[in-house]
């Protein structure tokens, strides 16, 4: 049987789409048992079963890519891409605006090929416009990750009169289905991660977890903490404490990172918080979620999330910024977690979250559905499946698919 070859980063980079595609990869492999499936990523990634070939720094990184994919002769080659992954920069720090991920696609035509961009913005800039045009011609099947990404596209599209693509499947971030915790493991997990042993830390937690960088604002949550937690003391008669977790992955972030940090920490002498470093990454990250209540995501930068996709694995409820692209389309399908725009409404939701168990158990349970029968592994992989056939069908064909439009 002919592999299914996956181009992507990949661990140990510290690289969210590295994360989801040896996630991605894991479930691929269970649903196809008889087929190798192989990995083509950047110098930096390594495993059974990798190769690790794109050199960024060079002009022609995509060249080997072809020749190893020639090698292989997959039945399909499954490429995620994310604008930074593929970008060349010249000795002027001039960009190519992906050009050679566009010469990657049109060098193995030959191949079936479906393509997961991981960023669509709802109004996208001309060039990435120009790219997403380009890229839905040169690869057989497109997957978006929401229903919003297409119909906005097809808006986009009349703006300049393109014809819009009709190659675009709408195919979730996917969730693992094995990782919910009763919450009798709780204290048991507490004492694993060690916050057993943490100062005065309470029997309730809300969570900010994840990389600490810029665009999270943890800041928002923690400048307010010290009145929310009096407020739902004086109206459940219960201790509720912040847990922030995490650890910074770029350098850029060093400052918000060290300004998070403190904040918390102050906190924590106070007995209201307690600051947790780990690396956002394996089962640790998905342990670290367990242990709290809900989760508080205030992304202001996020068409969809590695982080969500967790949380909603945990059927855990959540609050999170809106309107946001991908976050909010999510929160309204799910009907997993609340809302907010401003730090009045944080607050409010916040506290309303805490003090109702009905409401989290309720946001849970819609968790627990959503998981169930929309963004599993096990459904998306199907989706993945259906989307490979697709492809071979159209290199046989020699027809492009013509899925449906959403409004029609």
């Amino acid at each position: 049987m002919k592999p299914i070859v996956i181009i992507s980063s990949w661990p140990p980079r510290l690289c969210g789409i590295a994360t989801f595609a040896e996630e991605a990869r894991e479930f691929i492999q269970k649903h196809n048992p008889t087929r190798k499936v192989l990995v083509i990523c950047h110098t930096d990634g390594s495993g059974d079963g990798v190769f690790p070939l794109i050199d960024m720094t060079r002009h022609g990184w995509w060249k080997p890519v072809v020749k190893k994919i020639k090698e292989l002769d997959p039945s399909v080659v499954h490429i995620e891409h994310e604008y930074g992954l593929y970008e060349f920069y010249d000795e002027h720090g001039a960009g190519d605006t992906n050009a050679g991920f566009l010469a990657l696609l049109k060098a193995i035509q030959d191949y079936p090929i479906v393509v997961e961009p991981h960023t669509v913005h709802g109004r996208l800039r001309d060039a990435e416009a120009n790219f997403i045009f380009q890229l839905c011609k040169l690869a057989d099947v497109v997957m978006f990750k929401c229903a919003y990404q297409k119909w906005r596209l097809h808006w986009t599209f009349d703006s300049f009169e393109w014809t819009m693509p009709r190659n675009i499947m709408i195919v979730p971030h996917g969730a693992r289905p094995d990782r919910r915790w009763p919450v009798e493991k709780v204290p048991e997990l507490r004492a694993e991660l060690g916050l057993d042993r943490a100062c005065c830390l309470g029997p309730h937690l809300v969570g900010l977890v994840g990389w600490i960088q810029a665009n999270k604002r943890w800041d928002i949550l923690i400048s307010m903490w010290r009145d929310i937690a009096i407020e739902i003391k004086r109206c459940t008669g219960e201790e509720w404490d912040l847990l922030a977790a995490g650890a910074m992955r770029d350098p850029r972030d060093l400052s918000n990172y060290e300004k998070y940090k403190s904040e918390v920490e102050l906190l924590e002498r106070e007995g209201l918080a307690h600051y947790y470093e780990f690396v956002p990454r394996g089962d640790i990250y998905y342990k670290v979620m367990a242990v709290c209540d809900f989760i508080v995501l205030p992304s202001q930068d996020e068409t969809q999330s590695g982080t969500l996709a967790r949380i909603i694995a945990l059927n855990k409820p959540y609050i999170t910024t809106a309107p946001m692209e991908g976050l909010t389309s999510q929160t309204l399908e799910s009907e997993g977690g609340l809302m907010f725009t401003t730090k009045k409404m944080l607050k409010e939701k916040v506290i309303r979250l805490a003090c109702s168990e009905e409401l989290r158990m309720k946001l849970g349970s819609n968790l627990r559905r959503y998981l169930d029968e929309v963004v599993s592994w096990d459904v998306v992989v199907k989706q993945y499946n259906k989307a490979y056939r697709l492809a071979r069908k159209a290199k046989r064909t020699g027809k492009t698919p013509e899925l449906p439009m959403e409004f029609e």
